[in-house]
C-alpha cells in the first residue's frame, strides 16, 4: 500500500518511481513559447529594417540626374512636407498601439531614415544642377556620407559645401536635425505616455503583462 501511495504521489508531482521526468504541463509549455512581447519586439524590428532598406533602395534607384536648382528646391520642400506628414501619422499610430514604446522606436527610425535620405538626395541634385557646390563631385553614396557626417556632427572635412546654396542647405539640415532629436523625440515620448494612460497602465510599464489563464 505504501508503494502504491508513493507511485500516485510521484505521478502527481511529475516524477515516477524511477526518477524520470514526465511530460511538462500546459503552463510550462506556454511559458516556453515566445509571448506577445517578444513577437511584437521582433515585428517592430523587422518593420523598421524593411522600411529603412526600402527607402535606401528607392534613393539609389530613383533617377535624380539632370534636374535644375529650382527643381531640387521643390523636391526638398515636398520631401520635408512628407516627413512632417509621416511623423504626424506615426504619432497617431502610437496613441492607438498596444505597444506604444515599440511603435515610438519604429516611428523614430522611419522618420530619421526619411529625413537623412531626403537631404542626401537634395545634396546630389544640387551638385548635379550646379557643379562646384561642394569640394568634390558627389555620387549618391558621397551625398549620403556627407549627410550622415553632418547629422552626427562628425564633420571629417573631406567633403564641404562651397556655394552659398550648398551652405544654406547644410544649415537647414543641421537645424532640422536638432529639431528631430529634440522636439520630435519629446513629442514621441509624450505620445507614449498618453497612450499608456489611455490604456490604464503606469507610464513606467514598457509592455502589458502577459495574462495567462488561471488553472
Amino acid at each position: 500500500m505504501a508503494d502504491s501511495a508513493l507511485h500516485r504521489s510521484g505521478a502527481r508531482s511529475g516524477t515516477g518511481t524511477g526518477g524520470g521526468a514526465t511530460r511538462p504541463g500546459p503552463d510550462e509549455e506556454a511559458g516556453r513559447r515566445p509571448g506577445p512581447r517578444r513577437r511584437a519586439s521582433a515585428a517592430a524590428l523587422v518593420r523598421t529594417v524593411l522600411i529603412a532598406a526600402g527607402l535606401v533602395t528607392v534613393y539609389y534607384v530613383l533617377p535624380l540626374d539632370g534636374r535644375s536648382s529650382p527643381g531640387a528646391s521643390a523636391v526638398l520642400a515636398c520631401g520635408l512636407l512628407l516627413v512632417v506628414l509621416v511623423f504626424w501619422w506615426e504619432v497617431r499610430a502610437i496613441l492607438e498601439s498596444p505597444y506604444p514604446r515599440l511603435k515610438a522606436i519604429e516611428a523614430l527610425g522611419t522618420t530619421l531614415a526619411l529625413f537623412l535620405l531626403l537631404f542626401a538626395g537634395a545634396y546630389f541634385l544640387l551638385e548635379h544642377s550646379t557643379p562646384g557646390s561642394f569640394s568634390e563631385p558627389l555620387t549618391k553614396t558621397d551625398s549620403l556620407y556627407f549627410t550622415l557626417t553632418t547629422f552626427t556632427t562628425v564633420g571629417y572635412g573631406d567633403i564641404a559645401a562651397r556655394s552659398q546654396a550648398g551652405r544654406v542647405l547644410t544649415m537647414v539640415q543641421m537645424a532640422g536635425g536638432l529639431l528631430l532629436v529634440g522636439v520630435a523625440a519629446k513629442i514621441l515620448a509624450g505620445a507614449v505616455q498618453a497612450s499608456l494612460r489611455r490604456q490604464g497602465r503606469e507610464p513606467a510599464d514598457d509592455f502589458p503583462r502577459d495574462r495567462r489563464a488561471e488553472p
